[in-house]
């Protein structure tokens, strides 16, 4: 099966879901769809009548003072919709902000313009923790295969079927750290920490951005995330200078 993970040319569908966080966001889009579809065919409708049966009747309600029954059919319908669209919202919101016992973590450190990656749940011999620095590939460096814009020279690597927890900050000033197949998107605001988790269920490559305008090279923050097996990850943190699992 080929799942679509990076941004397409003209492309205007989501790209495919990998976590549970993201396939709920695809559901309340199909969801909430779904009732704008409703209401549009239905306005289209009464202006379709109203325009046919009295386009030449100009005295069509001289006689009516008012219309109660309409008046509250047009005031608790919205209000019904509306809260059809609000409950699985808040649900959701709720889930994706709930992060309970992950099994790992890894710190996001945004700055103009790269990323830093921190896993402070592994330290070398000398106590200090795996980090390293992520930079965008330049395009007269590009090989064959890579992706302009996207592809770096370092990327996340975590383990499948694993909770992860995203501890985001930044060093200077707003960044957002996103990648939309985890359905993630937070904001790295200096001198905070914000987080959030992922349950990525498919080995893959995963892309996004910075979403947020940070300076003259904002568009070249690229954020590259590798979902491998538990074994491939354990001889990744080998290959790091001797960590161990703090």
């Amino acid at each position: 099966m080929i799942w679509l993970d990076v941004p397409t040319p003209w492309g205007i569908r989501f790209q495919d879901a990998a976590t549970p966080n993201a396939e709920g966001i695809h559901e309340l889009y199909d969801h909430i769809m779904y009732y704008l579809a409703l209401i549009l065919g239905l306005v289209s409708y009464i202006l379709y009548v109203i325009i046919k049966d009295y386009k030449n009747n100009t005295f069509a309600y001289k006689y009516i003072k008012h219309g109660q029954t309409l008046e509250i059919i047009w005031t608790i319908f919205p209000a019904v919709i509306l809260l059809l669209i609000a409950f699985p919202s808040f649900i959701l919101l709720y889930l994706c902000d709930e992060v309970l016992t992950p099994a790992m973590t890894v710190k996001v450190v945004g700055l103009q313009w790269y990323w830093k990656y921190e896993y402070s749940d592994f330290v070398s011999e000398t106590g200090e923790t795996v980090e390293y620095e992520s930079y965008v590939i330049p395009e007269d460096m590009l090989e064959e295969g890579q992706l302009r814009l996207l592809d770096t020279d370092t990327s996340i690597v975590v383990p499948v079927d694993t909770h992860v927890r995203f501890i985001v900050t930044a060093n200077d000033v707003l960044h957002c750290f996103t990648i939309p197949s985890l359905g993630i998107k937070v904001d790295a605001c200096p001198g905070r920490l914000n987080q959030v988790s992922a349950l990525i269920q498919r080995t893959g490559v995963y892309y996004g951005q910075c979403s947020e305008l940070c300076g003259v090279n904002h568009g070249l923050m690229p954020i590259k995330l590798e979902c491998v097996p538990i074994g491939d990850f354990v001889e990744w943190l080998g290959e790091q200078e001797n960590v161990y699992v703090a």
